[in-house]
């Protein structure tokens, strides 16, 4: 099935869906400020965690004593900010911190079918999971099983593969670092490089962009360097909803004259004005500060083009002021510059204008502004980076800083915009289907094992893999696989073909639902709770954006003694997988330090990492391209001469990009509101310029019906949508995930990146047919 929903019937979204009229209004009060703390109430007490959930905000992201916030990966305070928190992160650990239960009284009410049903509002609002189940086919029910049994289950199933690489072991970005260090080391001594994550569809085209240009696939500035820069351009994100923390440095720009661009097709709350929580004077007295001074609006996938025009113009007043180029450090720093002038030289602005959606007067303006600056960053998320070119994109943001020596200095640099806690850690504690030599001859080492050489399969592969049954066993370390990934009717059968599916989690979710022959769920303990082992209570360390490492440590009682830690989970499965296996899992689970001292040994930045992770606000893993070394084939910073490519619709046609509204968090639907849109009880909607409702004759709340368009031909449809006028450009439309990842085919992904095309897809829209 290519479809969702049946023609002429209302679509159902995956919120609560209670019965009320959607409405839209204008909306253009100030982020975060009163309408984030009405939010956060409203949560606090519909949780029945007002007095505990107050504490567990004094806590969160607190150095040393505190816990990680769950949700993004925005660098924490390092100044002692008592309240450095958002809206959405207390969302997240509220929701995780409920008082309901899934336990074995709730699986034998119900049967499998009968919930996969449910809405995933639903399925999550049941509450924390308590004990290890696995599925029984004869009574279309999970039933209890004990966590020995468990461990042996998955142990025996992997032993009984002819080939370790029927085996895929996923994780989503929640993962600690200790947690995922053991949980590479498991799937490595089994014997392959399958270790598809979030990664792969979210900044995949990032982490190869930068590697290509600079050597390291991570960006170089630090939270120091925001505090300093003269301009940042903030690009294909709404820090509003995506990462709230940020809106306080953006302010703080803004306060002391820092020009601030926010490039995105749509213009959202991020770009206006906000009022910090914790600066309680503004709170008091409703007063907002800016956090954008110019919005630019290219059309989906026109980032490249327009990107490329900033440069055109910077090359073409370089002979009339060459401080616009700084030659001194291209001369000392990069290769390919002259071939990178031809190639922007070469450009027409018909075709910059026409493949950007912006006009060159705009295009100007904005490189003036880039120009004027002496220090600037560029940072970006998905809006960029799930599209067919979002490795060139990316590369051409380097370029840009290229040109002025925007990289290796306080207050610059690239800095991608990390949408999940700790995913950064993921990679760069091992979680990589393309492992580097080096890491792999360094692990062989440390750990005594020998490691499979071949590069494994990402998370398209893995699900093709499912599909075909090369891949029988899937291990999801967190997340929610069917639900995050794109074509679930594909992907919902491959899961299905599998001969056993386990899932670590902490609540009920689609991706239980959506089974192998065998499944089982692994319950595990949260980020706000303790983690009591042998050697006595234990903390664990995540990466944020920027590279800093700190300490994570919760204080709440689990919501049942049956649940295990994840590092514990990873070291049962591991030595029921691998009985004779000379790893020290044991020993690893009963003091996480232990983990830490051999991470140290493998992994470079990590030297003494238990004693550095102790410090106040941890320890900045190195970046040796901030130090302006360069570890590419020249040894230098690399310009890169892609072509703009041609990013229109075909005629008739419009593109579309999937987003999170803003009362969400990945798969996570708290609502079915979307405040800073204006949208009120109402998900299954697309976002459309008014123009091209007009020209469809689209009344507003028109529905519609919406068919895309894969590259082998086939296409898919959701019926019954809402169409809502928004400030978007013509031909473009925007809708949000998971709904719509029914409309990206699993073959429709990056040539670049093999990241599936959330953002990047070809669509007709047109009134639903009754």
């Amino acid at each position: 099935m290519r479809s969702q929903g049946a023609p002429g019937v209302p679509a159902s979204g995956c919120g609560p869906g209670r019965d009320k009229r959607p409405k839209q209004k204008d909306d253009h009060h100030p982020s975060a400020g009163w309408g984030a703390a009405r939010s956060v109430g409203k949560v606090l007490f519909s949780s029945k965690e007002v007095l505990s959930g107050t504490r567990a905000m004094v806590t969160m992201n607190h150095e040393q004593s505190g816990f990680d916030c769950p949700g993004c990966a925005w660098p924490d305070d390092r100044n002692g900010l008592h309240l450095d928190l958002c809206e959405n992160g207390i969302k997240h650990v509220t929701w995780e911190m409920t008082r309901k239960r899934v336990d074995r009284d709730f699986f034998d009410r119900h049967t499998v079918s009968e919930l996969a049903g449910w809405s995933d509002f639903a399925l999550e609002d049941q509450g924390r999971l308590t004990e290890p189940m696995v599925y029984d086919p004869i009574t279309d029910k999970y039933v209890p099983i004990e966590w020995d049994a468990a461990f042996e289950l998955v142990g025996s199933a992997l032993r009984e593969l002819r080939n370790p690489n029927s085996a895929a072991f996923y994780t989503s970005g929640r993962l600690s670092n200790e947690a995922t260090f053991l949980y590479q080391l498991w799937a490595r001594e089994f014997g392959t490089n399958n270790l598809p994550d979030c990664s792969n569809m979210c900044h995949e085209a990032s982490g190869r962009a930068l590697q290509a240009a600079l050597g390291t696939g991570k960006g170089t500035a630090d939270i120091d360097d925001w505090d300093e820069a003269e301009a940042l351009f903030v690009m294909g994100v709404n820090a509003a909803s995506n990462a709230p923390r940020m809106l306080t440095a953006l302010a703080e720009a803004h306060r002391r004259g820092a020009q601030i661009v926010h490039v995105n097709p749509l213009v959202e709350a991020a770009s206006r004005r906000t009022i910090v929580p914790h600066e309680f004077g503004a709170m008091a007295t409703f007063h907002a500060t800016k956090t954008g001074t110019f919005d630019v609006q290219p059309r989906i996938g026109g980032d490249l083009a327009l990107l490329r025009g900033i440069a055109k113009v910077l090359f073409e007043l370089h002979p009339t002021d060459p401080s616009v180029i700084d030659m001194d450090f291209v001369a000392a720093n990069t290769a390919g510059f002259e071939e990178y002038r031809a190639c922007c030289e070469r450009e027409s602005w018909a075709d910059i204008v026409l493949q950007s959606g912006v006009d060159e007067r705009t295009i100007r303006k904005v490189a003036d502004i880039y120009r004027r600056s002496n220090k600037t960053i560029i940072s970006w998320c998905l809006g960029l980076t799930q599209q067919e070119h979002g490795v060139d994109t990316v590369r051409e943001i380097v370029n840009l800083l290229l040109l002025r020596g925007n990289i290796g200095r306080p207050g610059t640099g690239p800095s991608p915009v990390r949408g999940h806690s700790n995913v950064q850690g993921n990679r760069t504690c091992g979680i990589d289907h393309r492992p580097t030599q080096q890491f792999l001859d360094t692990l062989a080492e440390v750990c005594r094992i020998a490691p499979p050489r071949a590069h494994g399969l990402d998370t398209v592969g893995t699900i093709a893999g499912m599909h075909d049954r090369t891949v029988s066993v899937f291990v999801g370390m967190g997340g929610n696989f069917a639900l995050a990934t794109p074509d679930p009717a594909y992907t919902f059968e491959a899961l299905r073909r599998c001969a056993l599916t386990v899932q670590v989690s902490t609540k009920l979710n689609r991706s239980h639902l959506v089974h192998g022959r065998a499944a089982l769920i692994l319950p595990c303990i949260g980020r706000t709770e303790r983690d009591e082992q042998r050697s006595g209570l234990q903390s664990v360390s995540v990466e944020d954006a920027m590279s800093r490492v700190h300490l994570s440590k919760g204080s709440r009682k689990p919501p049942s003694p049956l649940l295990k830690s994840e590092p514990a989970i990873i070291a049962g499965l591991a030595r029921a997988t691998l009985p004779n296996s000379d790893t020290a899992w044991e020993e690893y689970v009963d003091n996480y330090d232990r983990i830490r001292d051999v991470m140290a040994r493998v992994l470079p930045g990590f030297e003494d990492f238990n004693l550095r992770v102790r410090e106040r606000n941890g320890f900045r893993i190195t970046q040796p391209a901030r130090e302006l070394n360069f570890h590419t084939p020249s040894e230098r910073a690399e310009f890169s001469t892609a072509a703009m490519g041609d990013v229109l619709p075909p005629t008739g046609y419009m593109m579309l990009g999937t987003m999170r509204s803003h009362d969400q968090w990945n798969t996570t639907v708290y609502s079915d509101n979307d405040r800073y849109r204006g949208v009120k009880n109402l998900r299954t909607l697309v976002f459309m310029n008014r123009r091209d409702m007009e020209r469809l004759e689209l009344p507003e709340f028109a529905a519609v019906d919406i068919t895309s368009f894969a590259k082998d031909g086939t296409t898919r449809h959701v019926y019954g949508y809402t169409a809502v006028a928004y400030d978007i450009p013509e031909g473009n439309a925007a809708g949000y995930m998971p709904e719509l990842n029914v409309l990206c085919p699993i073959g429709d992904f990056s040539e670049q990146s093999d990241q599936p095309l959330m953002k990047h897809l070809t669509v007709k829209i047109m009134a639903s047919q009754p």
